[in-house]
């Protein structure tokens, strides 16, 4: 019996991608083109942020702005802008450039039919910023097997109904765990890990360190490393860092660097 291409899509392999406010606007033909091209083979979800734009908007409206632990101290005012940003300017603005190259995208953020619900992580330090306690992952499921790539702006509610702005690294990890995704990708503005121009195929968290060490790792790839060690864990063994300025996928094969944790190797 011959499987429906809904149920063949059901079959595939899940991947997230992580793309970065760095590269929403720089995103090359190529990278959509080879994204086609992955989703004939994975079922994939995107989860994007926005944090250069916000921090500009904050600026020109004068509202204080403030980093704690890697996250963005979120008052009522910046969550505001954070929604405006990443709801009204980013997402729509990914999920047509990606309707424009033939792909089905809709957007979506974590408000949508309460597709992310969050706690707060420390409101008296923080404010209004939670970390995800629960995906329903059964809408992206159904919007995978129809054809359709979800678009994720990293917004949530929690369970009282409050609305609170999550980092989106950690964001796409726990989506990527609730979906069992075998893959996460965080799109950047290199191809991967560089050591003298050539592009390093895997690494574990020890290398990691000792590429920072050396000063191999500098700049502002430390923090895409930092944020890519920072989610791998029993359920979710691989992260990779792959370029957004070129193709990411060839002849099946996903073009990056591999990070894994010491002694550990995941399916390739």
């Amino acid at each position: 019996m011959t499987m429906s291409k809904s149920m063949q899509a059901t079959e595939r392999d899940k991947l997230v991608l992580k793309l970065g406010g760095s590269i929403l606007y720089s995103l090359s033909s190529a990278f959509f083109e080879s994204l086609i091209e992955m989703m004939k083979e994975y079922n994939v979800v995107i989860v994007h942020g926005g944090g250069p734009e916000i921090t500009d908007m904050l600026k020109k409206l004068n509202i204080e702005t403030t980093f704690i632990n890697g996250h963005r101290k979120t008052t009522e005012s910046v969550l505001e802008v954070a929604e405006m940003i990443l709801k009204g300017k980013v997402n729509s603005y990914l999920t047509n450039r990606l309707n424009d190259h033939g792909v089905k995208a809709v957007g979506l953020c974590g408000y949508d039919a309460g597709l992310l619900k969050a706690v707060l992580i420390d409101e008296e330090s923080l404010g209004l910023v939670g970390e995800i306690e629960e995906v329903q992952s059964g809408l992206l499921t159904d919007m995978i097997s129809g054809g359709h790539l979800p678009v994720i702006a990293p917004l949530a509610l929690t369970k009282k109904g409050t609305k609170v702005n999550v980092n989106a690294d950690l964001a796409a990890a726990s989506i990527a765990k609730a979906l069992g995704a075998g893959k996460l990708l965080y799109v950047t503005d290199v191809p991967g890990i560089l050591d003298e121009g050539e592009l390093l195929p895997e690494a574990t968290t020890d290398e990691i360190n000792q590429l920072i060490d050396s000063g191999v790792i500098n700049g502002g790839m430390i923090p895409k490393v930092q944020s890519a060690v920072s989610v791998l864990s029993p359920g979710m063994k691989e992260v990779m860092i792959v370029g957004g300025q070129q193709s990411i996928f060839q002849s099946g094969t996903i073009i990056g660097t591999k990070i894994t944790e010491k002694g550990v190797v995941a399916a390739s």
